[in-house]
């Protein structure tokens, strides 16, 4: 396969992040290096299905380092899910002569190549692009040291109006499924108390928390919740049953949302970006497909889909013991 691929598809799918354009960036200029050629896929599958294709060159990815979002646009698609979709894909892809791909995104997206990649024998590589951090096999995904940049500046901001009005904010950042955003802006921010999935810390003991931060002789409080916390229902919910029990404290809530997945990605993320964007298209070049991308130890390695798709990302359990120090 070592010379049998001469164009390549790149496509963003799912969820945007900060760092998929460098990714972009990254996959293009490495094809013009390795002397192939590169086709930028529209709205993730949805565009494959359609042959929704633009060929790409060095200086079409001039400029966008810096630009959060994906100027390949992403869409979710429901087509691509049935067989008959991905055929019309596969059809797609053949027409244009593109030899193989890669997909920057999240889970679902991999489950999605992983299939076609199972149905059509067709070489594919992913790159991970969530904020989340939520795969397993790279210790970073694409965008999440912006978010966590991004929702450490926001707290800071709103630390000055808690500790003005002598307030008790709950702050709630992204995370369904995992902690890691809420557990290190919690520890990053000073936050007073962090709420995560997997540590069910339960009512009473979030109550006695508070309730110590108030002796010690702290007059506002923070507490960051992840959206997926399993205490109460949501985070408003929360809010109204501390504010019932514990009334010396006016309580606020601040969902920060999608400003988490906006902005221009840190410098990390973009040199992230670009090591992943190298690995993915020489990987391809090898003859290596069926793979993620991702980053281990400092290094660039490969974790075939599945594990990628099925495993989970663990909590940093050092780092929570830190925050139960550093909430004293």
């Amino acid at each position: 396969m070592l010379h049998s691929i001469k164009k390549v598809g790149v496509l963003t799918s799912g969820g945007d992040s900060p760092g998929m354009n460098a990714a972009i960036r990254s996959v293009v200029r490495t094809c013009v290096y390795h002397g192939i050629e590169c086709f930028g896929i529209y709205r993730g599958y949805q565009g494959m299905i359609e042959g929704d294709f633009e060929k790409m060159d060095a200086r079409s990815v001039k400029g966008i380092i810096n630009k959060g979002g994906t100027i390949l646009k992403s869409a979710r698609s429901q087509e691509f899910r049935t067989k008959e979709g991905r055929q019309k894909a596969y059809n797609a892809l053949k027409k244009a002569g593109i030899d193989a791909f890669v997909v920057i995104g999240g889970d679902g997206s991999f489950t999605g190549a992983m299939i076609f990649n199972q149905e059509f024998d067709y070489p594919v590589m992913g790159i991970p692009g969530t904020i989340d951090n939520d795969i397993f096999g790279t210790t970073h995904t694409l965008g999440y040291d912006t978010a966590l940049n991004t929702a450490v500046e926001a707290i800071d901001k709103i630390r000055d109006t808690a500790s003005s009005h002598n307030r008790l904010f709950f702050i709630e950042v992204m995370g369904r499924d995992v902690g890691h955003i809420a557990l290190n802006v919690g520890v990053g921010a000073g936050a007073e108390e962090i709420l995560i999935p997997e540590e069910d810390l339960g009512l009473d003991r979030l109550l006695e928390s508070l309730r110590r931060s108030k002796r010690s002789g702290k007059s506002s409080s923070i507490v960051v919740v992840a959206e997926g916390d399993k205490i109460g229902k949501n985070v408003f919910e929360l809010a109204d049953y501390v504010e019932q029990n514990k009334g010396e404290y006016e309580v606020r809530v601040s969902v920060l949302g999608h400003m988490q997945r906006g902005g221009s990605p840190s410098c990390f993320d973009r040199v992230l970006a670009s090591r992943m964007g190298v690995k993915a298209v020489e990987s391809l070049i090898t003859g290596k497909s069926n793979y993620m991308v991702g980053l281990k130890n400092d290094i660039m390695d490969l974790t075939p889909f599945d594990q990628a798709v099925k495993g989970k990302s663990k909590i940093n359990m050092e780092l929570l013991r830190v925050s139960d120090i550093m909430t004293i």
